[in-house]
């Protein structure tokens, strides 16, 4: 091995990353050197793999470790860190890595011996855990072509080899056409409206590029620059004065990726004819089958019934908010005829609520200070599951200065997992959204030892400015509770199995349920009086201004729960009955202005392309299973209700039913179905009538009516 290789960070196999040694050239090297290893480790497997537990799972688990930990690196940097080196690196290797995994997944000799272990008197001395690994292994397999043979295999290999390199492509190019646009005011005028902490971030975004030696951008006197990027993005849409500024920002948001060099909607094309291509050669009539095939849901039907119902229940509502927002703004104005546009309606939909409920988002912001909120944060996972999180920051290495550390521990304060936490926006580097990742699973080793898990919880809230602290939106709020919650599930595990510990083996429509629970704690009274006090004065948010978010907790909710419904079914129908090429280059479009017909208000613009930025279905995991937000929706608030039913504002109780939700929901991952899972906690089958209760979307004299969810 040569001294380069043998000092490479990416070749280590314990402990965690060294963000600070590694760099974009150690990938290459890194990931062909592993690759080579697993190669040779996996001919010796073939040959000689018996169906015993110990010669297929552990053994496997063993070999591909290595490249799974480098490979999770280098993935998450590619969304946190994204450079033109680091993509390069990636690009070189990634066919490379996806032919090895599918190799894996399409071994012969391995699928044998795991149906061989599933029918020999071994499986009778394994544990439910264990049962569940192998019938995952071996439907996975299945998936991934393992009864493919000569062409139609050849054929399946190159599909997942393009698809792999296709959603990288797609990434990138959002990446790009966010970093490409900007609009740059300079006229007081033009940013009227807008409240102080939209200003201060504007000016400095406006510090980027400037011209050497011309004067330093501030709030009070510009130049302001606007971005694609949401903390920007969403302030002007809801504050801006000037229609003509906010039409344009609009059109560049829903237009991203769609021209050019970082042009996607070819790519979809491609995206989903080979997806559907590689469902037929699997045996199944459409790629939502393979992709439920593998999720909670028992079927296409399931989902849309799901779907219906909630579209049934919000249709007419969301009609009613539009109807009302029109009504407001026409008074506002004075102009009877007014029509709201697409662009006016966060503005407006602004407006009334803080008439309505008498708060501003802005208001609201000192009093989210991020310190304030993560010892929220921290007390409601103390109370509710016993845990406690402290900070250590300094202890390991990060990829940027604003990241931070934490470990956590149980009752009897025994270390038990960790987290990383990269809360800010940063346009130039970093995908948006939010997300939680492992960045290292529950495992127990070979000499009795417990390798404890590690999360990465990724944020892109509005970054401090000049001496304050990050000061939040309610909203940013509510998703910092939402990631804690995926990386309470992944950290609080006492699966042993890295493949069912966290949120490993879980169906993808259940992941997202610890994460939606959480987001109700934003709105519990001692919960929200712990975390929101003003960042100069230290003064609790008046009960007043908590009694209104509460309140302003179903505004609009229709309107919300239709846009979700819309983005679900479009995916659904692009994945099961659309036929990519039949309607020529840009089908897709057709079926997105169909589907839009029964699932919005306001139909999309023409030239609306927001389906080339959707980075969830074409490059995120969601493909065929976007309704995955709905359908763990209902089960977060019904799991929810159990802690409403023993009382909120009993502390006793609420312990009580957190440690319920603990041992089962959070700490059983993938170990057991999530149904399975849900009933144990709940003592039942889950029911939609919780969400339609909390959403305002079921009256009290409908509340029998609604049948359980399955």
């Amino acid at each position: 091995m040569t001294a380069s290789i043998s000092d490479n960070p990416l070749l280590q196999t314990e402990g965690l990353p060294k963000f600070d040694r590694i760099r974009a050239e150690h990938v290459e090297p890194a990931i062909r050197e592993l690759l080579a290893r697993l190669n040779a480790d996996l001919d010796a497997l073939e040959r000689d793999v018996k169906p015993t537990w110990e010669a297929t799972v552990a053994r496997l688990s063993a070999i591909t470790e290595p490249i799974g930990l480098a490979w999770g690196v280098v993935n998450h940097l590619m969304g946190v860190q994204n450079s033109p080196e680091l993509r390069q690196a990636h690009a070189a290797v990634e066919g490379d890595v996806v032919e090895t995994f599918m190799r894996i997944g399409q071994s012969v000799p391995l699928y044998r011996a795991l149906k061989g272990l599933r029918e020999g008197p071994e499986w009778k001395k394994l544990d439910p855990a264990q049962h569940r690994i192998i019938d995952a292994s071996i439907r996975d397999a299945e998936l991934s072509g393992v009864g493919l043979e000569g062409e139609a295999r050849e054929r399946f290999q190159d599909i997942e080899r393009e698809l792999a390199e296709l959603s990288t492509r797609f990434t990138n190019n959002v990446i790009d056409a966010n970093k490409a646009w900007s609009m740059t005011l300079t006229k007081p005028e033009e940013v009227e409206g807008l409240p102080p902490s939209a200003l201060a971030m504007a000016a400095q975004m406006a510090k980027q590029g400037l011209a050497e030696g011309a004067p330093e951008p501030t709030p009070e006197k510009g130049p302001w620059r606007i971005t694609l990027d949401a903390p920007s993005y969403v302030p002007f849409l809801e504050h801006s004065r000037r229609p003509e500024l906010r039409e344009k920002l609009y059109r560049a948001f829903v237009t991203r990726a769609s021209s050019g060099d970082s042009d996607n909607g070819t790519l979809i094309e491609r995206i989903l004819t080979l997806r559907r291509e590689k469902a037929r050669l699997l045996g199944y009539s459409s790629f939502a089958e393979v992709s439920l095939a593998a999720k909670m849901a028992p079927g296409v039907q399931a989902v849309e019934q799901l779907l219906g119902e909630l579209r049934n229940a919000a249709r007419s509502r969301a009609r009613k908010e539009h109807t009302e927002l029109t009504e407001y703004a026409r008074r506002k104005t004075g102009s009877a005829s007014l029509e709201l546009k697409l662009w006016d309606v966060p503005f407006w939909a602004e407006r009334l609520r803080e008439e309505r409920y008498a708060y501003t988002d802005e208001e609201l912001r000192p009093y989210f200070a991020l310190p304030r909120v993560l010892d929220g944060l921290f007390d409601t996972a103390k109370r509710l599951f016993g845990v406690t999180v402290r900070a250590a920051d300094g202890e390991v290495p990060v990829w940027d200065p604003s990241v931070r550390f934490f470990r956590v521990a149980d009752e009897s304060g025994k270390d038990i997992a960790a987290f990383y936490l990269d809360p800010y926006s940063r346009p130039a580097t970093k995908r948006g959204g939010a997300w939680m990742n492992g960045a290292l699973d529950r495992k127990r080793k070979p000499d009795g030892g417990l390798r404890l898990p590690v999360a990465y919880l990724v944020c892109n809230a509005t970054p401090p400015v000049g001496n304050k602290p990050a000061l939040l939106t309610f909203r940013e709020v509510e998703t910092l509770f939402h990631e804690f919650g995926h990386g309470l599930q992944h950290m609080l595990t006492r699966v042993d199995y890295p493949e069912a510990a966290g949120i490993n083996n879980v169906e993808w429509d259940a992941v997202e349920l610890p994460s939606q629970f959480m987001e109700n704690w934003c709105f519990h009274e001692e919960t929200l009086s712990k975390l929101a006090r003003h960042v100069d004065s230290g003064e609790s948010l008046p009960k007043h201004l908590q009694d209104k978010i509460r309140a302003g907790r179903i505004y609009r909710a229709a309107s919300m729960s239709l846009r979700q419904v819309y983005f679900a079914t479009l995916d659904l129908e692009l994945h099961h009955r659309y036929q990519p090429g039949s309607d020529g280059q840009a089908g897709f479009l057709e079926v997105q202005k169909r589907v839009a017909a029964e699932n919005t208000v306001l139909p999309p613009l023409p030239e609306d392309r927001f389906l080339c930025s959707f980075t969830h279905i074409f490059a995120g995991g969601y493909a065929a299973g976007y309704y995955s937000y709905k359908w763990a929706e209902v089960l977060s608030a019904d799991a929810f209700s159990a802690f409403e039913e023993a009382g909120l504002a009993d502390s006793q109780a609420l312990a009580r039913t957190g440690r319920r939700f603990r041992d089962t929901v959070l700490a059983l991952g993938g170990s057991r179905h999530p149904l399975e899972v849900f009933q144990e906690f709940r003592g039942r089958a889950p029911s939609t009538q919780p969400l339609l209760k909390q959403t305002g979307l079921l009256d009290s004299q409908e509340l029998e009516s609604t049948a359980p969810m399955m």
